[in-house]
């Protein structure tokens, strides 16, 4: 095991999935020369080389389009998107050709291309640079959609969307890169747990709190925290958000009789709205109470002196799981 930051392990990953296949090309706005702006491709180019570290002009609609080139020549690129909110200009190329091709072919074209989007708030940016637009592509079929949290799950993931036949929008939460945890750089992917199943970090028997991305952390303190006070709270990590495993949620919500739910993108329709309608459809005679969504308000993203009020924290996770379970909260209008 080594320690590694959620950077440095989603760099590992890289470093071994273009080690392992030299069809592997990855293309991105300064991740050669640079590094990226995150330096998660940092030395990657000196290693590998120009022709395997692509340097590409400012066009991301040029990005995803030459990578849909590569694929059907049976190369797997990697695709940087420098910032969640440039991912737009490719948006046409994800939604309207990436998805589809494999199907428009009848199955004979495959488009193995990961897209990489470091996603969300918490870093004191500017505009487009603090976005979740995951549920655009959750939306969209014939993508796989997933988030990593920690930097373990950041190492397998990556390379396993890589190795991956199907395109994969691979959301990485900035504000977590320099987080730290363990990595087992020997892991062989036929041991791992697949990128679809979502992960049950804390058993509990009150409330199920799922989330994903860099909120897993919050609710991993939540969850300490209400234990404090006497509240069991059973923290499920989604990891994929397209397809969603379901089956872990079911069988928790079927105990705790209620589910909370937490992301920063805005809440109409965001993944929340589609988990809450699914759970209720499958869980309804075992729900105590209707499902309750924490997440970010339904605005642009603000500038980044308003941004703590933006996000979801622990205060208002909490106040969630307050709403849940009928104690007081800030809906309600009676104070604890």
């Amino acid at each position: 095991m080594t320690q590694l930051t959620l950077a440095k392990a989603l760099n590992a990953g890289l470093r071994r999935a273009l080690a392992d296949d030299d069809k592997v090309v990855l293309m991105g706005e300064d991740i050669g020369t640079l590094g990226g702006v995150f330096r998660v491709t940092d030395g990657l180019k000196a290693e590998f080389g120009a022709n395997r570290v692509v340097d590409s002009p400012l066009s991301e609609a040029g990005l995803i389009g030459t990578a849909v080139g590569l694929a059907y020549r049976g190369f797997r690129p990697v695709v940087e998107i420098q910032f969640d909110g440039f991912i737009y200009p490719g948006f046409d190329q994800i939604v309207a050709q990436v998805a589809k091709l494999h199907y428009r072919s009848r199955g004979t074209v495959k488009m193995p291309i990961t897209i990489r989007v470091p996603f969300g708030g918490g870093i004191g940016a500017a505009e487009h640079h603090s976005e979740s637009p995951e549920a655009y592509f959750a939306h969209t079929a014939g993508l796989r959609v997933v988030a990593c949290s920690n930097p373990a799950d950041a190492y397998v993931m990556l390379r396993q969307a890589i190795a991956s036949d199907d395109p994969v929008l691979f959301f990485e939460p900035k504000r977590r890169y320099h987080v730290k945890g363990e990595v087992d750089e020997s892991a062989s992917l036929a041991d791992a747990p697949p990128m679809g199943v979502a992960a049950t970090l804390s058993r509990g028997s009150d409330v199920t709190l799922v989330t994903y991305g860099a909120l897993v952390q919050t609710a991993r303190d939540a969850a300490t925290a209400a234990e404090e006070e006497g509240i069991s709270l059973e923290v499920i990590d989604l990891r994929s958000l397209a397809p969603i495993d379901y089956a872990p949620i079911e069988a928790s919500v079927r105990r705790t009789g209620r589910l909370v739910i937490a992301h920063e993108a805005g809440q109409q329709g965001g993944m929340g709205a589609e988990i809450a309608a699914s759970i209720t459809e499958r869980c309804f005679e075992f729900l105590e109470a209707a499902p309750v969504r924490v997440t970010g308000h339904d605005i642009p993203y603000p500038p980044a002196k308003l941004e703590r009020h933006h996000l979801p924290d622990l205060d208002r996770i909490l106040d969630g799981v307050d709403r849940a379970l009928g104690r007081p909260n800030s809906l309600s209008g009676v104070e604890a």
